[in-house]
Parts: structure tokens; C-alpha cells; sequence
């Protein structure tokens, strides 16, 4: 593979990073502001995030593969158990774990679940990191935070303070990802920041602007199925269908007169123009399929699998 010209094989460093940490911590938009653009939805919601997603960061000396798992939770259904599953394949043959927490809170029963279930007897090095410093101005009360953390994990490993919505740190962070990456070639090309293809990304930004319109008990509810995706020059043309657990969900998310469905699709639509600078035309229909998070064959035709 080709390398920067201005250094050599040598000194070039590549390695995959996974960010592990219970729901609403802050995993995705740790993603987005390292690689400087969105590619990974965030919402105020917990388990937003559903499968493992991987955002390139590449520079001119080194290429880190982070991997966005789903927020770890103990699992109440089939859907769960993936979203479970996801989270474990992710910390396999990686160079190093990144175990995301919010600082503005006391160590947790969900950060503890994730150590002693996930991380404690794990040989990968990890280093802890400490977001959300900016929502906590009291330097005392983080220091009594941050400890909590630390004398659960009852070993020396590396730390960070930092803030993944303003960017504070976030380059220190880099070069501390760096100092753990082995010396090799790139994985993906340098102008690669994502493995997904435009279909998955698609549902993605659909799903987000659902989470964003509709009520708290519909968005975990729900899945985002590609019936149709064409691209051409002008413009792409999506179908899309969404699925529901039930009749009164599809109610609230086609709204009066179909209003909800509307505004879901236009600012989705125009997300997409944003991200490939052309026009979309995007249909949407919903459809309602009963107990579908606790079906297995159902979550895998949804691609969940």
C-alpha cells in the first residue's frame, strides 16, 4: 500500500481502537470529533447506537480504526442480546480498548457491570476516558468522580480527561492512542473515514431523525429496512421501510394527516444532500411487526446479524 512520502514504512503506526461504555456516554460523538465530520448518530436517547461502526482516522503518520460499539446494557431481548454481542466481538483483536465514562457522575452499576463482565480479564491495554469535563467546572468533584472509577479497577492503566462535544483534549487523546498502536501498514485507503457502505449510513440518519421527533417509547421500538437504494448522477432515489411493535406506534410515527412522516423525511433527506452533495428523492412507508425485538429471525432479516 502506498505511504506518506515523508516518512518511512518504518515509522508508521496502524491499529484498531474500540470505544466501550454503557448508553449515553458519549461513544459517537467521541467518533465524529475525532475524525472531524459525522458519520456516527448521536441523540439524547440511550442505546442509540445499534451495531459496531467504524470511523478511519488517518494522518501523516498513522491510520487508527475506531470502532463505535452499542452503549453495553444487560440484555432484556433478542435485540439486546445482539446489541450485547456486538459490544464482545468488538474487544477481540483489537490494539487497544478505550472505556469511555461521564465524569460528571460517581462510578455507576452500569460501569461496573461493563468492568466485571467485559474488561477485567482482559489482556488488550485500556485506557480510561473521562468525558463530559466541560458539563463539570468543580475540579474537586471530578477528582472524587474520576477515584470512584479507579478504585474500581484496582490496577495502574493509563487515563484522560476530556470533552468529546467541544473538542478539548481530543488531540492529546490521538497521540495517547498513537503511543499503543503497532508499527504497520494502512488498513484503508487515506481518504477512507468509514467501512459502511451509503445504504447502511442511509438507515442510520433515518433512524436518528425518528429518535429526534417521536416520543421516548417509540425509538427503541423501531428499525430502519432499505427496500430500494439507486443511485445516478443528479440524484439518488431511497425507499425506505420502518418498522414498528405496534399499531399505536405507527400512529405517532406517521402523525396527523402523515405530518411526523413528513418532517422525518425531510430532514433526513436533507441530511443526506449535506453528505453527498446531491439531490434525494426518499419514500418512506411504516409497517408494524409485532414482538419483533424478541424475534431472532426477524432481527437478522432487519440486519441485525
Amino acid at each position: 500500500m502506498e505511504k506518506n512520502k515523508n516518512i518511512s514504512n518504518s515509522d508508521f503506526k496502524s491499529g484498531l481502537v474500540s470505544i466501550v461504555a454503557r448508553p449515553n456516554v458519549g461513544k459517537s460523538t467521541l467518533l465524529n470529533q475525532i475524525l472531524g465530520q459525522k458519520i456516527s448518530i448521536t441523540t439524547p436517547l440511550k442505546q442509540t447506537t445499534r451495531k459496531n461502526l467504524k470511523g478511519i482516522y488517518t494522518d501523516n503518520n498513522s491510520q487508527i480504526v475506531l470502532i463505535d460499539t452499542p452503549g453495553v446494557h444487560k440484555p432484556i431481548n433478542e435485540l439486546g442480546n445482539y446489541l450485547s454481542s456486538q459490544t464482545r466481538d468488538a474487544l477481540f483483536d483489537v490494539d487497544l480498548i478505550l472505556f469511555l465514562i461521564d465524569i460528571t457522575q460517581p462510578c455507576g452499576t452500569g460501569d461496573k457491570w461493563i468492568w466485571k463482565n467485559y474488561l477485567e480479564n482482559i489482556k488488550t491495554p485500556i485506557v480510561l476516558v473521562a468525558n463530559k469535563v466541560d458539563l463539570l467546572k468543580d475540579i474537586e468533584k471530578r477528582d472524587l468522580n474520576f477515584y470512584t472509577y479507579k478504585k474500581l479497577i484496582e490496577r495502574n492503566i493509563d487515563s484522560i480527561k476530556i470533552s468529546a462535544k467541544t473538542g478539548r483534549n481530543i488531540d492529546d487523546l490521538i497521540d495517547k492512542i498513537k503511543s499503543y498502536l503497532p508499527r504497520g501498514e494502512k488498513f484503508y485507503q487515506e481518504d477512507a473515514i468509514t467501512d459502511s457502505s451509503m445504504r447502511e449510513i442511509a438507515c442510520e440518519i433515518i433512524r436518528e431523525k425518528i429518535i429526534l421527533n417521536t416520543k421516548d417509547e417509540v425509538p427503541h421500538s423501531i428499525a430502519v429496512v432499505l427496500d430500494e437504494y439507486k443511485e445516478n448522477q443528479n440524484i439518488d432515489k431511497i425507499k425506505a421501510k420502518i418498522i414498528v411493535n405496534s399499531q399505536s406506534q405507527k400512529g405517532i410515527l406517521i402523525g396527523k394527516q402523515g405530518s411526523m412522516l413528513k418532517t422525518i423525511g425531510m430532514q433526513a433527506r436533507l441530511e443526506l444532500e449535506k453528505m453527498l452533495d446531491k439531490k434525494v428523492y426518499l419514500e418512506l412507508f411504516v409497517k408494524v411487526e409485532k414482538n419483533w425485538l424478541k424475534d431472532k429471525n426477524l432481527i437478522k432479516s432487519f440486519g441485525f446479524d
